[in-house]
C-alpha cells in the first residue's frame, strides 16, 4: 500500500498541518468539513504539498521530519513560493529528501 505525507494550509490563519494517510483527497475533505477537531477552527484548507512513500514506516519518518522546526521552515518556503508564483501551482515538485 502507498502512503502519503500531506501538508495543508489554512486560508484564514497562518497555520500549516502535516498528516499521514493512504487517501489524500479523503483526508483533506475531512479537514475541510470539520471532522478533525485539531483543524476545525482553522478551516478552510488548501493542499499545498504531498510526498509519496512505499511503507507507513517511511511515511511516518517523513511526517516526523516535516512537523517541527526545520521541516516547518521547509514547508513555509514552499508555501511562500507558491503564493508568489504567477500560476500558483500546487504539486510535488520539492522534497525534503532531495
Amino acid at each position: 500500500m502507498i502512503y502519503f505525507v500531506y501538508c495543508i494550509s489554512s486560508l484564514v490563519k497562518r497555520y500549516i498541518y502535516v498528516g499521514l494517510t493512504n487517501n489524500v483527497e479523503r483526508r483533506v475533505k475531512e479537514h475541510n468539513t470539520g471532522k478533525e477537531r485539531t483543524t476545525r477552527p482553522r478551516r478552510p484548507f488548501v493542499l499545498f504539498h504531498v510526498e509519496e512513500f512505499e511503507t507507513r514506516i517511511e511515511a511516518r519518518t517523513g511526517e516526523k521530519y516535516l512537523k517541527p522546526g526545520i521541516g516547518k521552515e521547509f514547508l513555509r518556503e514552499i508555501l511562500d513560493k507558491k503564493t508568489q508564483s504567477p500560476d500558483g501551482e500546487i504539486g510535488r515538485r520539492a522534497s525534503f529528501r532531495s
